[in-house]
């Protein structure tokens, strides 16, 4: 199946329903462009119907199929992209009338994933999730074989080479399920073999400053990218901060309207996030939408480990934040500059969590405090949970990247 987009001029397609507004809906599709972005595309034009619910035939009606069509075919538009997951019969339907490449949000975070995956574990979870994902839609892959006249031994050849392929891709599934098992008990024992040190896990949407933030507090070079999904792999470091180690771990981004399969596949990768003693919920305070942003992040963590962990709250890129009170005229913003950490730490953003902390990564500021609060909450973690030894002044080595 041909999913390769790069360099490819784009079409992005969203609907407007009773529980989507516009303004959301015109929101996820500048994220799809984002993502379009990331994987390679460039979009060139976002089309929107208002639709009570999306066709369950075409996802847009026949009329807006039309439009889109004689936009594709003007201007040599080689993927269209929509931004829900469309079902095998929507998937069919708006192929045989577009005549090109289409693409749904799964597919297109999929294709993401298998472009940035780097380790044998990454590689394996996406590949997973590809063939889980491919599984349903397997008959859109056939449609140049007709099928022939029902009645024993009419079936005709494109039915009988879908079958074939199910039991192929149904094996191949069992196989990376066990591979996945094998990797995860690896996994496992790294995690056993780090001893007693505390684990912190930074958590977050897709691009808010992870990386960025983990280079800074763990001095280490992380890929780093004002992309989406720069990180896949999770990266595991050793900190000391003020004599106190303890381990530090990248995690994946999260995402709206995440994959399913995803969150299946990544079982290894999301473990890092059941297991930490400790996360730091990294915000970007300067996307327009970040409230939204650090609820999905709260929604997902609750369906990973539904028991509630020790958390700081932590708001980056406050150099690029522009604050505008609600009394005030949207065309006269008051810029960041003009509010100072004291004043910032008052707003109603600074009262969402007890352990609250404004900071800008890139810019290094605040990061003196930040250190100071995880310092405070590392320390308790372990006190409490080795009352009586001298762990803080032993000699540690150096923990090997699980990434590499």
């Amino acid at each position: 199946m041909k999913t390769e987009i790069y360099e490819e001029k784009a079409v992005l397609v969203g609907v407007i329903t009773q529980l989507q507004s516009e303004e959301k809906a015109k929101e996820y599709l500048n994220e799809l462009a984002f993502l379009a972005e990331t994987a390679g595309a460039s979009p060139e034009k976002l089309y929107f119907q208002r639709l009570d619910y999306p066709n369950p035939k075409t996802y847009v009606g026949p009329g807006k199929l039309i439009e889109i069509k004689a936009f594709v075919d003007e201007n040599e538009i080689g993927v269209v992209i929509f931004d829900d997951e469309l079902s095998p019969k929507q998937l069919r339907n708006i192929e045989a009338e577009l005549k090109v490449l289409i693409l749904d949000r799964t597919s297109l975070i999929l294709d993401i994933f298998a472009k940035r995956a780097q380790t044998a574990s990454a590689k394996t979870q996406v590949e997973l999730a590809q063939l889980q994902y491919t599984l349903p839609r397997l008959t859109r892959l056939w449609t140049h074989l007709e099928r022939q006249q029902g009645g024993i031994g009419m079936r005709g050849p494109g039915e009988t080479q879908i079958e074939t392929d199910r039991r192929i891709i149904l094996t191949k599934i069992s196989l990376l399920k066990q591979n996945l098992k094998d990797i995860d008990k690896q996994m496992s024992t790294q995690r056993k073999n780090r001893g007693k040190m505390v684990r912190v896990a930074l958590v977050g949407y897709t691009n808010v400053g992870k990386s960025t933030l983990m280079n800074l507090i763990s001095k280490s070079e992380i890929f780093a990218e004002n992309k989406l999904f720069a990180t896949l792999d999770t990266t595991v470091r050793k900190v000391i901060i003020d004599n106190l180690p303890f381990l530090l771990s990248d995690t994946v981004g999260f995402i709206r309207k995440l994959p399913h399969h995803l969150v299946q596949s990544f079982k290894s990768t999301l473990d890092e996030v059941r297991e930490a003693d400790l996360l730091l919920h990294v915000v970007d305070v300067s996307h327009p939408n970040f409230e939204e942003q650090l609820e999905v992040v709260n929604q997902t963590l609750k369906e990973i480990d539904p028991l509630e962990k020790p958390m700081i709250l932590i708001f980056n890129k406050i150099d690029a934040f522009t604050y505008t009170p609600k009394d005030e005229d949207d065309l006269a913003p008051i810029k960041r500059e003009n509010l100072s950490l004291e004043e910032l730490k008052k707003t109603w953003m600074g009262k969402m969590h007890d352990n609250c902390i404004f900071i800008s990564a890139r810019e290094k500021q605040n990061i003196d405090s930040l250190k100071a609060l995880m310092y405070e909450k590392i320390k308790a973690i372990h006190v409490e949970r080795y009352p009586y030894n001298d762990f803080l002044f032993q000699d540690y080595t150096e923990i090997e990247p699980e990434n590499e």
